[in-house]
């Protein structure tokens, strides 16, 4: 569980009584400047209005109600940003359209986070929403945002929008997510990426074993490949994670699969020390920012962690074993990356392909003719490249 030793505090006026409040954010996103309160009355129009300005709005109606605008601002967004280009425009590229999806995206994002939503955190008590028709939310805050506020504080401030995602993931890490090739659920802990699309795990489960003595998962995640990997034989997995809280999600996979005397998770910078007989990486399939432990999942700002798995991989591989990189070819049909640039940085390590297994995915996306990106989606394919050293 992650803990925040100190928090910043929202502060507020209300009829000339100052408020004030601890602010709540797992994806670090800075405490608002400005806050007022609202309650049922508020329009989308006027909520969008203020948060052209940068205001938060702090709700005191009904919850029901604050979920309602929350729609209903979505809905006047989407509608915005549905309209058509200047006319005599030059056709955006497909990675043009992807890099103003994103900036809508984000846009979105940060107008939708300033409707707030008061939570009580008494100290040694349950979380709760002070709201008529609350939630509970007793189990989902410890989850996603660690210990209570620091300080005297038993009043917090948080994003209703990362709220609402933050109860969605504690159902998700309830009930877990079933992995056909594991035969088993995975439990994926706040801010790890969800293993939802199943082909990349296929691809794990099916390449043949260059040995099974022992293996790295690089960027273990929630361990779902490390967890693949142990189940197939290997006899020591070690998996490595930028970030504690992915390790913890790790380690408590491999708890509840039976296979913590097989599978260990690290917090560490790419490769552990030593060498194995098979190196497996699946980095963020895209190139770009990432704003959130989230988006580091899916972005991979210059491509460097790819590049890093790549140039670093000889270090770390035992004689005859094999490198394996597990990534979509969608950055190469958005545009973003090229395969010229894959195979030059493969070639630069001193490494040699031998062998690739493609397939195709089968994510609602992919078939969604709606999707501006439909015509890049629909034509993505997954590949594990098996790699050794020249």
């Amino acid at each position: 569980m992650q803990q925040h030793p100190a928090r910043a505090a929202v502060t507020w006026d209300e009829n000339g009584t100052p408020g004030s409040a601890a602010w709540l954010s797992a994806s670090g996103r800075p405490a608002p400047k400005r806050v007022v309160t609202v309650d049922d009355r508020l329009t989308a129009d006027r909520a969008i209005g203020f948060a052209s300005q940068g205001t938060a709005m702090l709700w005191q109606g009904d919850f029901q109600g604050a979920k309602q605008i929350l729609s209903a601002i979505g809905r006047r967004l989407a509608k915005q940003g549905a309209r058509p280009g200047k006319r005599g425009a030059e056709p955006a590229t497909t990675a043009e359209q992807f890099y103003r999806i994103r900036q809508a995206r984000a846009q979105r994002s940060r107008i939708l986070s300033l409707i707030l939503i008061p939570v009580d955190l008494p100290h040694g008590g349950p979380a709760s929403i002070p709201l008529p028709r609350a939630p509970r939310i007793d189990a989902a805050v410890p989850f996603a945002y660690g210990g209570a506020p620091a300080g005297d504080q038993d009043r917090a401030v948080v994003s209703l929008q990362e709220l609402v995602g933050v109860l969605s993931a504690h159902q998700w890490y309830v009930n877990g997510v079933d992995v056909p090739s594991l035969g088993a659920k995975i439990h994926p802990h706040y801010g790890t990426f969800m293993p939802t699309r199943h082909e990349y795990v296929d691809l794990v489960a099916a390449a043949p074993l260059p040995a099974l003595d022992i293996a790295f998962d690089i960027g273990t995640g929630t361990g779902v490949l490390a967890a693949v990997l142990a189940k197939r034989g290997v006899g020591r997995v070690v998996g490595t994670d930028l970030h504690q809280r992915a390790a913890d999600c790790a380690t408590d996979n491999f708890e509840r699969l039976g296979i913590s005397d097989v599978a260990e998770a690290r917090v560490c910078d790419m490769f552990p020390d030593g060498r194995a007989s098979l190196v497996v990486c699946n980095p963020p399939w895209l190139p770009g920012s990432a704003a959130t432990s989230l988006d580091a999942a899916i972005y991979d700002p210059g491509s460097q962690m790819l590049l890093s798995f790549l140039a670093g991989l000889p270090d770390h591989l035992a004689e005859g074993g094999e490198g394996w990189l597990i990534i979509s070819d969608l950055a190469e049909l958005l545009g973003l990356r090229t395969r010229e640039m894959l195979l030059d940085a493969i070639a630069r390590a001193g490494l040699v392909v031998v062998d690739r297994l493609d397939t195709t995915p089968t994510h609602g996306r992919a078939a969604d003719t709606d999707d501006v990106l439909h015509a890049a989606r629909s034509r993505e394919v997954t590949s594990l490249w098996r790699l050794r050293v020249a």
